[in-house]
């Protein structure tokens, strides 16, 4: 494996990725982050029933959209893949996602910090999605990785953006979603083909009892809170969404979403109920009226 070079990484090259989806893959990506669990619930039928009325896709869906796959796993990176971990995430809708489409993604590296030996290093990679058919931009990704096993290589320290502040005061609005014991391995058919989330021996290796759920599915059940709460499940009021992942989810675990509402500006964090454990923090959204 080469080694973990600064230079090498933020000059990474990208290829365009070009994805083709439709209503079949719209309605997966909900059930992966738990829409459904009633068939009686018309709210959330929208997503997971094409002749629905007002059916649509769920605006965190934009997260496994074009996806440049499991970069860090290629040798040449010099990442230790089986360490890292999803530190952070952003994602900002410039339009509603549609159902189906084609889109067009680029993805660049605009930052990699060294937090130190022993610490880790934080990768700060960007992906705009936009719909190939209409040209409309439709989202801009930025997320943070953590890779554990790659501190202390001599690169720039300086501090990613600090993050949201949660108020004070107590929640206005708390939310409880279940994950089924099989969330990771229905979420992964989404295109996150991590073997973390589905290999028990990955997973030990990794330093966890068991596969763990995805961090982005995680954020999907938050987000999923969101939209019940703060937007009548009308996916076009969802604007933007903003977290810090904490702690892992273990699949069939209660998520608990504690929310502040504060004009159009939303802040939340997410904790596991079994374990009372925080799981997503710093969280901030933007709602539309």
């Amino acid at each position: 494996m080469a080694t973990f070079d600064y230079h090498r990484l933020k000059n990474w090259s990208f290829d365009e990725v070009r994805q083709t989806y439709g209503a079949r893959d719209t309605i997966l990506y909900a059930l992966g982050v738990g829409l459904g669990t009633d068939p009686m619930d018309e709210d959330e039928l929208r997503y997971v029933f094409e002749e629905a009325d007002g059916f649509a896709a769920l605006p965190t869906m934009a997260v496994v959209l074009g996806s440049p796959g499991f970069w860090a796993r290629d040798p040449e990176s010099g990442v230790d893949w089986v360490r890292i971990l999803h530190g952070e995430q952003k994602l900002e809708l410039h339009a509603p996602i549609p159902v189906e489409a084609t889109i067009s993604a680029a993805s660049r590296i605009v930052g990699v910090v060294d937090k130190g030996a022993g610490k880790g290093a934080l990768i700060l990679t960007e992906r705009t999605l936009t719909d190939t058919g209409s040209g409309t931009p439709l989202a801009t990704l930025t997320s943070t990785t953590f890779a554990r096993g790659n501190g202390g290589y001599g690169g720039p320290s300086d501090e990613a953006p600090a993050p949201h502040r949660l108020p004070e005061r107590a929640p206005d609005m708390v939310v409880d979603l279940p994950t089924v014991a099989r969330a990771a391995l229905v979420y992964r058919l989404s295109g996150d083909w991590n073997p973390l989330h589905a290999s028990p021996a990955v997973a030990r290796a990794a330093g966890f009892e068991k596969p763990i759920l995805h961090g982005l599915c995680t954020l999907g059940v938050a987000g999923h809170a969101l939209l019940r709460t703060c937007c009548g499940y009308d996916a076009r009021r969802f604007r933007a969404m903003q977290l810090r992942f904490s702690a892992p989810v273990y699949p069939g675990e209660t998520i608990r979403t504690e929310i502040w509402q504060d004009g159009p500006v939303v802040s939340f964090r997410s904790r596991v109920v079994e374990r009372d454990v925080v799981v997503l923090n710093n969280g901030r959204a933007e709602i539309a009226d």
